[in-house]
């Protein structure tokens, strides 16, 4: 026994002897290559294309081994990719040749220069710095000889090739859970794309194959570019958020914001209440707003609808193509969210466009795809639990008599209908309610007399609403969740058009006006996307809907405030 104990002693301490050296040399920490050389001044022409590889290789396992960082103005967003060219090729240059920039350096730089015709902001891939580094060795000729500032320049280029194909092709918004575009730019992928461009010289043709392959995407670019052609700069200004607070930072960038509006010599001086009521009145003048110096709803819109917001928003719209499909179906329904409109789209040709009525920002209707399976007339709408917790229930506590007049009913566990006097109310609540609330089919019915069935986690649907003057107005955010579709019909007659046997013209009215309840299903399974797109063109020119959930704003404190053009 005794033995026992000594080697199973013998075998711990071997264990904790190992376990201590394991972690000793994962602790130890890799020598870093030193600083690459700031300059590398060569005065024999003929030595600098020996000298230039050899920055270039130093300078690159420095950035691999500092995660992409070279220095505190450069950053390499695809380092190992950079690093695997040049690898490859001896750490030879790509974009230069004799201490002169190639032509398909020039081709790159100048589609940089333009990226913001695509949305895109090319300080993301280091055109300033590019700009400044050829003109130095263009111009200077001390510059000229300097190994370091060369090796720079390639290095940069070759990252700015491999993120501005990236930023086209996914886009920079992450991956979500609608997300149908697959991410087909393999590792091996950009490289085959950096050897296509060596060999074909085309940036533009090359550049262009990566982007998404849809109509709204093409028109919104157009759209843009006519935009840029037709403002002098895209000057930055202060984003005010709404409603309003009374915080010293929010009365900070407000005078911030009226500064840059020239209305404001400093924005640094103190101003009390009653000299801010009068500049701001003084703006609203100005816009043609109705003068109260106060901030609105209205005012506030008008501080911030500058061009700046505007090419964010568009921005950010182009990014939401990129999580498309590459090819969308040959038939499928559109939902907009922001632009409270729904079209059906087939063979590229909107052959049917409504009004919609969406959630509320409380009660969102979510991003979703799925397929509209079947339709129902003259439904029944069961009352989801949140809707009954956290509306429903205290008004029947109140008065029981509310069931009646919104023509719902109360059903049991055995789907018996219960006599909701009866029902001691008192005793229920979110954590114990045996019951449905159901509302009794007709045309007061909250769901109208159609709905649209399509599979999805929410339990949200397409439906016709017995509130049919909603659709008059301008903001039409106004639903639980679910999409209440003003041309319901002209939808129910496209899902069965091809099928004359069973549903001759006129038969779907005829149900409906007879009030009976048919479940209509056997046609084609038409796709539905759900989506959130602020911006779209129309009739020639970019409309913008009203950020509604405020994700665009969301998205652009994220990814795009701090960027420069």
């Amino acid at each position: 026994m005794k033995k026992c104990i000594l080697s199973r002693l013998h075998w711990c301490l071997i264990i904790v002897a190992l376990s201590l050296a394991a972690c000793h040399g994962r602790g130890k920490a890799a020598v870093k290559p030193p600083q690459p050389k700031e300059k590398d001044i060569v005065e024999q022409p003929e030595a600098l294309h020996i000298r230039i590889p050899k920055n270039m290789q130093a300078a690159l396992e420095f950035i691999l081994a500092s995660n992409g960082v070279l220095n505190d103005s450069m950053y390499f967003a695809k380092d190992s990719l950079v690093y695997e060219i040049y690898q490859k090729r001896n750490f030879e240059p790509i974009w230069s040749s004799r201490e002169k920039w190639l032509p398909l350096s020039d081709s790159l730089l100048n589609f940089i220069g333009h990226a913001k015709e695509y949305g895109l902001f090319p300080p993301d891939y280091h055109y300033n710095i590019i700009i400044n580094i050829r003109a130095k060795t263009t111009e200077d000729t001390l510059a000229q000889k300097d190994a370091a500032l060369w090796s720079r320049g390639e290095l940069l280029l070759t990252d700015a090739f491999f993120r501005i194909c990236s930023d086209l092709h996914r886009g920079r918004l992450p991956y979500d859970s609608v997300t149908l575009r697959k991410d087909t730019l393999t590792r091996t992928a950009y490289l085959s794309l950096f050897d296509t461009l060596q060999q074909t010289g085309r940036v533009d043709t090359l550049m262009h194959a990566l982007e998404p392959k849809h109509l709204g995407y093409d028109s919104l670019k157009f759209g843009l570019q006519e935009m840029l052609r037709s403002v002098d700069t895209l000057k930055r200004y202060t984003y005010i958020p709404y409603p309003a607070n009374n915080s010293m930072e929010y009365t900070n960038n407000l005078k911030q914001r009226l500064f840059e509006e020239g209305l404001l010599e400093s924005p640094f001086d103190y101003m009390d209440t009653t000299s801010l009521k009068l500049v701001i009145g003084k703006y609203q003048r100005q816009k043609g707003l109705t003068e109260t110096g106060k901030l609105n709803a209205s005012t506030v819109s008008s501080l911030n609808n500058t061009n700046w917001e505007k090419f964010k928003r568009i921005a950010i719209t182009l990014d939401r193509y990129k999580l498309l499909p590459d090819s969308m179906p040959t038939t499928y329904i559109w939902v907009n969210i922001p632009g409270y409109k729904m079209c059906i789209v087939d063979s590229g040709t909107v052959v049917m466009e409504s009004n919609v009525i969406v959630g509320q920002p409380k009660t969102r209707t979510p991003l979703l795809t799925s397929n509209v399976s079947n339709f129902i007339t003259y439904p029944q709408w069961t009352v989801p639990y949140s809707i009954i917790f956290n509306e429903m229930l205290p008004k029947i506590k109140q008065n029981p008599d509310y069931l009646r007049k919104q023509n719902l009913m109360v059903v049991d566990k055995n789907d018996s209908v219960m006599n909701p006097d009866s029902v001691n109310w008192k005793r229920y609540s979110k954590h114990y309610f045996p019951f449905l609330i159901k509302q009794r089919q007709g045309d007061d019915n909250s769901l109208g007399v159609l709905k649209f069935n399509f599979a999805n986690k929410y339990a949200v649907y397409l439906h016709d609403t017995n509130a049919r003057w909603l659709f008059s107005k301008e903001n039409r955010a106004l639903s639980h969740g679910c999409v209440r579709i003003k041309d319901f019909m002209k939808l129910a007659d496209f899902l069965v058009r091809n099928d004359t046997l069973r549903y001759p013209p006129d038969t779907l009215r005829n149900w409906i006006d007879r009030r009976e309840k048919h479940v209509v299903s056997g046609f084609p399974r038409v796709p539905i996307f759900i989506r959130y797109f602020t911006c779209e063109v129309k009739n020639g020119s970019i409309r913008f809907y009203n950020d509604v959930y405020g994700e665009d704003r969301l998205l652009s404190q994220r990814y795009f405030d701090s960027k420069t053009l």
